[in-house]
C-alpha cells in the first residue's frame, strides 16, 4: 500500500514545520505543505492527499471555505487546528465537513497520533486480518468493510469518516441501545467528557444522508436519556 500523502494549511511557517517533522519521525514522508486558501487549494488540486489539516484563520481566509471546496469532491478526512477554544467554532468546523479539531497550543505529537487515528478509521491501513471483503447488511444498508463504503438500496452514500464510524457501529449492533459515551469512545478514541454537541451534530449530518425524512428518523432513532438505536427494517 503507498504511504499516505498529507496536506497541511497553516500560515505560521514555525508551525508547519514543527508539524512536518512530527509526522515524518512517525513514518510519514509525502507530505506538502501551503500557507493560505488558494495556495491550500492548489496543493489538494495536484498533490491529491489522503488527509488535510486546515488552520482556521489563514491571510486570504479561512480553513472553513477551503474545507467547503474540499468537501465538494473528496470526503478525505480534515483536522482543523485552531486558536480559538470557543465551543461554535468546533461546531461549525464539524458541522461544514470536519473529522476533528484540535486547539491550539498542541503537541505536533499530538496531532501525528491523530493524524493516524483518522486514517485508520477512513480505512487507509489494512486491519491484521486477512485481507478479504466483508459486507455487513443491515435492511437497505450496506457496508464493505475493506473499502468503508456504505451503501443504501445498492446506491453509494457520500460519507465523511466520522459518518461512516458512525454507520459501522449502528450496524454491527442493530436494534441495539448504543449510549453517547459509547459511541464518541468507538468512534474519535476519546473519553466523552460531555461532548454531546459534536456527537450530535455528526448524528443530524448522518440522518440527513441516510434518511428519507431526517426530522423524523426512520431507522436512526433517539432512545430518550439513553443513546441511539440503529432500526433494521
Amino acid at each position: 500500500m503507498a504511504k499516505p500523502r498529507i496536506l497541511i494549511v497553516d500560515d505560521e511557517s514555525d508551525l508547519r514545520h514543527l508539524m512536518k517533522t512530527a509526522l515524518m519521525k512517525e513514518g510519514f514522508s509525502e507530505i506538502e505543505t501551503a500557507d493560505s486558501v488558494q495556495d491550500g487549494w492548489e496543493k489538494f488540486e495536484s498533490f491529491s492527499p489522503n488527509i488535510a489539516i486546515l488552520d482556521i484563520m489563514l491571510p486570504d481566509g479561512e480553513g472553513y471555505d477551503l474545507c467547503k471546496r474540499i468537501r465538494e469532491v473528496s470526503h478525505i478526512p480534515i483536522l482543523f487546528l485552531s486558536a480559538k477554544s470557543d465551543e461554535m467554532d468546533k461546531i461549525l468546523g464539524l458541522a461544514i465537513g470536519g473529522d476533528d479539531y484540535i486547539t491550539k497550543p498542541f503537541s505536533p505529537k499530538e496531532v501525528a497520533f491523530r493524524v493516524k487515528a483518522q486514517l485508520r478509521r477512513a480505512g487507509y491501513y489494512e486491519t491484521e486480518m486477512p485481507s478479504q471483503s466483508k459486507k455487513i447488511t443491515v435492511g437497505p444498508f450496506s457496508m464493505n468493510e475493506s473499502e468503508t463504503e456504505v451503501t443504501k438500496h445498492g446506491e453509494p452514500l457520500e460519507l465523511t469518516a466520522k459518518e461512516i464510524g458512525l454507520m459501522a457501529c449502528f450496524m454491527h449492533n442493530p436494534n441495539q441501545i448504543l449510549s453517547k459515551e459509547t459511541l464518541f469512545e468507538r468512534v474519535w478514541g476519546e473519553d466523552f467528557l460531555g461532548a454531546d454537541n459534536t456527537l450530535m451534530v455528526h448524528i443530524r449530518r448522518l440522518r440527513e444522508k441516510i434518511e428519507e425524512f431526517p426530522s423524523k428518523p426512520a431507522y436512526l432513532t433517539t432512545v430518550k436519556g439513553l443513546g441511539y438505536k440503529f432500526i433494521a427494517k
